[in-house]
């Protein structure tokens, strides 16, 4: 199900585009309960697979009874059998494609889980911060809900346009509790910003100019969401071998 040219001109112009029920929720659940497994120690982490807890719980300022209370981020999730189904996903590969071409690589997959009852914000930020790879035009991130987003559980704000804008400079917010690498960019027209509320299964695509962040969750459960991002064969990189390192995967037509 490829992008229609309305939606790619929208993508291009906003620097972000929702495409409503992409991923359906009998797979989101399969894609939940191997994460609730893997934080409560019933399934092993895959090789090269991380968990990051809250600065929250890691500082001893707050304490979970329920370990997935504890926990930010699962990331790198592309040696997972089942969290790579998400990645190679045929709808989901087929958007990504119309807007990269027909040659794509995955790269930087995460489990967000913001639980509730902590700070949880992720300062706004742009994330061709962290990738070394370019052009930015080559690259697309991907974001689908597992649940609700909406403004009470922390959803996504964007900067409509802003990937137009070139890369800005990012600095550690001076906030009480930050999350490890969580950078920030400072001088912004917050009232510009945009909050995209999703249901389960909706999925933002999103350019890595785009200027995006979350707030807290006020909710009573966590909100989850399934992440990664794609490039295109046209990307180059300091290292020459990117496409063949790390956790770089080509994905098959």
């Amino acid at each position: 199900m490829p992008l229609s040219p309305s939606q790619i001109e929208t993508y291009w112009r906003e620097g972000y585009l929702v495409v409503k029920k992409l991923i359906a929720e009998n797979q989101l659940a399969v894609f939940s309960d191997r994460f609730e497994a893997i934080i409560e120690g019933r399934v092993q982490l895959s090789p090269m697979m991380k968990v990051m807890k809250d600065v929250m719980i890691v500082k001893g300022h707050l304490k979970a009874d329920d370990p997935i209370q504890e926990v930010n981020k699962l990331f790198s999730l592309e040696n997972d059998p089942v969290f790579f189904d998400y990645i190679t996903d045929r709808d989901l590969t087929s958007v990504v494609r119309s807007l990269l071409g027909p040659t794509i690589y995955s790269l930087a997959s995460n489990v967000f889980n913001k639980p509730p009852e902590i700070d949880g914000r992720h300062p706004m930020h742009q994330d061709l911060r962290y990738f070394k790879l370019r052009p930015a035009d080559e690259i697309v991130g991907v974001w689908t809900s597992m649940g609700t987003a909406n403004r009470e559980s922390g959803c996504l704000s964007v900067l409509a346009g802003s990937h137009k804008l070139g890369i800005q400079e990012h600095t550690l917010p001076k906030w009480d509790y930050i999350n490890h690498g969580f950078y920030g960019i400072q001088d912004l027209d917050r009232e510009q910003r945009v909050h995209v509320e999703m249901d389960p299964g909706d999925t933002l695509l999103f350019h890595p100019l785009l200027v995006h962040g979350s707030g807290s969750n006020q909710t009573r459960s966590c909100r989850r969401a399934i992440s990664a991002h794609y490039a295109s064969d046209l990307c180059v990189s300091d290292n020459e071998n990117w496409r063949e390192t790390g956790l770089t995967r080509k994905i098959a037509d």
